[in-house]
């Protein structure tokens, strides 16, 4: 595969072009980055960022991530960037850590649902990062696809849902890290707070600035969220899903599909043709079984034998916080 500047592939030359043109036109553009595919917009144009919130029918009330392409970039968005903030920018950036700061005027209301601070972040994936330089604008993108479903980690799950509420899919490949970034609220002054957990994990964030805190709680039905991926239903297959610490015969009937952490007697001993069972990591690696985790929860979803998803909780150390985060909010009802 040739490349084409800043690690662009050749053959996807054309379809960047078209990309930067949309966005700098007011469109939407899906694309690929490390975590998630995201739904983007121009977040400096209400206009194009209102498309965002039509598109998925999120509600006004969620709080967008603003992307950047080079960590500079954020000091034309934010008033102020503690200390902590920087060493972590140093340490994580690119990648899949948005830190939530206090905004600038020049940041729309919409984008941060009125809220006086706006989460930035810098992908840690060429193609997106290009995309960003090139359009010259910093871009708001959630997860593209509909609000409150599994989140997509192939441009094929972004056009299952939404191919005709965007203008062009930009296919970045199947995204590494497979959840989205951790979100981290840095208020000048006070110990940070963990709203989300992410791609980057609580130990890591800890042994670069010290202790953090950690939002208690889940989002409300209404009102501003502090962050992305607060409300109490997140995530969620359109089937039920339960979760399980550990596994039982009982439950393995004909119409149960199974998201297993790592592999287990009692799954080995079910017939595998059916894909009613999704192993995520062979060797239980919990950064493994992230990659894997939202792609086979489609799986299973779509199946038409399945009825019901019995998923395994994770250890909670590491990105097994993220995953079990994920797993809550997909399980909780409506």
């Amino acid at each position: 595969m040739t490349k084409s500047g800043a690690g662009v592939p050749a053959e996807l030359t054309t379809s960047l072009d078209r990309a930067v043109e949309v966005l700098r036109s007011g469109g939407l553009v899906a694309f690929g980055t490390e975590t998630v595919y995201g739904l983007g917009a121009n977040a400096l144009d209400s206009n194009a960022v209102a498309r965002i919130f039509a598109a998925k029918k999120r509600p006004l009330f969620d709080p967008l991530i603003v992307h950047l392409a080079d960590p500079a970039d954020v000091f034309s968005l934010v008033t102020e960037v503690p200390d902590e903030a920087r060493r972590l920018m140093d340490r994580f950036w690119p990648g899949p850590l948005s830190l939530v700061l206090p905004r600038k005027e020049i940041i729309p209301d919409l984008v941060t649902s009125g809220l006086p601070s706006v989460a930035v972040r810098v992908p840690a994936h060429d193609l997106a990062r290009e995309l960003i330089r090139r359009s010259g604008v910093p871009v708001a993108a959630p997860s593209a696809n509909p609000f409150g479903r599994i989140s997509p980690t192939t441009a094929q799950h972004v056009m299952d849902h939404l191919a005709d509420e965007i203008d062009l899919v930009l296919d970045g490949g199947p995204c590494r890290v497979g959840l989205e970034s951790t979100v981290l609220q840095m208020v000048p002054g006070q110990r940070p707070v963990m709203l989300r957990p992410g791609g980057i994990t609580r130990e890591a964030i800890e042994a670069e600035i010290g202790p953090i805190a950690t939002l208690s709680g889940s989002g409300e039905s209404k009102g501003p969220q502090v962050a992305p991926g607060q409300l109490p239903q997140h995530y969620a297959p359109a089937k039920p899903l339960q979760i399980v610490s550990h596994w039982d015969e009982s439950l393995l009937n004909e119409t149960a599909g199974v998201l297993a952490f790592g592999p287990h007697p009692l799954l080995e001993s079910l017939p595998h043709t059916t894909g009613r069972v999704e192993i995520l990591s062979r060797n239980k690696d919990l950064t493994e079984a992230a990659a894997n985790f939202f792609s086979a929860l489609r799986r299973l979803d779509a199946d038409p034998t399945v009825q019901i998803i019995y998923a395994e909780s994770f250890p909670t150390e590491g990105l097994g916080l993220a995953l079990n985060d994920r797993l809550t909010r997909a399980a909780a009802k409506s």
